[in-house]
């Protein structure tokens, strides 16, 4: 998936999940503002602290003029985020980069996730039961599908 993410958006930049927490952490540069391009459903169940909402098939303009703001996206597995982060770069926003292995990834590492109540959250939303069995199973919600086809 990863290769896949990679040639279909060359020219997204890419951020570990590693650099991200530590960009998190830092005190002496300011905080990227999270996307979370997933569904509302999947963003509700858990999503990273501090983190806005972005439907996958929003315009780059529902984030506003935030062009010079460093802006992180993410969504299951990146997939949606890189296209997302590619409609951003289109529309002139220059500091954007797409996070590798995105929620999955970050969960599996055993990284914090946060609730829509702002508490923590110990589960994510799996998308549908395939993209789900990329989730370890104890990080894995059991929901209904975001993706109603499957």
């Amino acid at each position: 998936m990863n290769a896949k993410i990679r040639s279909e958006f060359p020219d997204v930049r890419r951020i570990t999940t590693a650099e991200l927490a530590a960009w998190l952490k830092a005190s002496d540069r300011p905080a990227p503002l999270l996307l979370d391009v997933r569904t509302r459903a999947e963003f509700d169940v858990s999503h990273l602290a501090g983190a806005k909402h972005v439907e996958p098939t929003a315009p780059a303009s529902v984030v506003g003029d935030l062009k010079g703001q460093p802006i992180v996206t993410y969504c299951s597995v990146g997939y949606r985020s890189g296209g997302f982060a590619k409609k951003l770069i289109d529309a002139g926003y220059v500091n954007v980069a797409n996070l590798d292995g995105s929620i999955f990834r970050w969960a599996n590492e055993g990284r914090p996730v946060a609730s829509s109540s702002r508490r923590r959250a110990d589960k994510v939303h799996p998308y549908n039961r395939t993209w789900g069995l990329l989730l370890q199973r104890q990080y894995r919600a059991d929901v209904p599908p975001a993706d109603k086809s499957r």
